[in-house]
């Protein structure tokens, strides 16, 4: 008898402590700070000189070939 009812409340206290839906504030800002840098790397990636040269060239090539 004893075992059932501790068995029957670890399950509910299992299922209680497992619900886990969707992200607590810290993960949600931990994410979102993430995220922001994330994009300021790759803003500075794609607007860097190299990444502008090889784009205009590809351009130029498409551009000027010969049909």
């Amino acid at each position: 008898m004893f075992s059932s009812i501790f068995h029957s409340a670890g399950a509910r206290l299992t299922l209680l402590v497992a619900e886990d839906d969707g992200m607590s504030t810290a993960e949600y800002a931990i994410g979102t700070i993430a995220a922001a840098a994330f994009g300021a790397v790759l803003y500075a990636v794609v607007t860097g000189d190299s990444i502008v040269t090889a784009l205009t060239d590809i351009i130029d090539r498409a551009l000027n070939t010969a049909v």
